[in-house]
């Protein structure tokens, strides 16, 4: 069976068959949660967000005039409404990420060295954090999903310069909290 398009099911759902609808969020439902996750730092608020960006999308997918892909539209959504639960969120207190552990352990290394790795991981989430939403955003964006700067302008409406500078700053922020938590 040959899939449909992601704009081939918009226009499904347009004309009222909800498999459409059905169908984009089986495709995006994980990478919209990993967009998430990263910007929340917990899996129960990456869920909520989840949930909401799904929402908003069946409310407004009518409405959707195809004028970038499917995909840029989404990930604008699902970033705009996790920096928005971002800021909503009234302390800052870092929640430890769940480790999955498959790319930091491996069985060649010492119990010491994995330990290590884990304490190292835990650091850095901590470090990202700290970012201010912006940063955290242009950060994660090109670390995480390894965008080109010019694919996080146009999702973000933004300029490249502006967030090579953002993405710069967040670096050396990250740089000088790990410098300092592992003295």
């Amino acid at each position: 069976m040959i899939s449909k398009s992601d704009l081939e099911l918009v226009e499904d759902f347009k004309h009222d068959k909800v498999e459409g609808f059905n169908e984009l969020v089986k495709r995006y439902q994980q990478r919209v949660y990993w967009i998430a996750r990263r910007i929340m730092g917990s899996h129960q608020e990456a869920d909520d967000v989840t949930q909401d960006v799904f929402v908003r999308v069946y409310e407004s997918l009518k409405k959707f005039r195809s004028d970038s892909s499917f995909y840029t539209w989404l990930y604008r959504v699902a970033t705009n409404i996790s920096l928005n639960a971002l800021r909503k969120k009234k302390s800052r207190e870092f929640v430890t990420l769940e480790h999955a552990g498959t790319a930091l352990e491996s069985t060649s290394d010492s119990p010491v060295e994995q330990l290590d790795r884990k304490e190292y991981q835990v650091v850095l989430e901590k470090a990202i954090q700290r970012l201010p939403p912006k940063q955290k955003l242009v950060f994660v964006m090109r670390y995480y999903e390894e965008m080109p700067y010019e694919k996080i302008a146009k999702i973000l409406k933004r300029s490249v310069g502006g967030l090579k500078a953002n993405y710069f700053h967040a670096v050396k922020k990250i740089q000088g909290y790990v410098l300092k938590e592992t003295e």
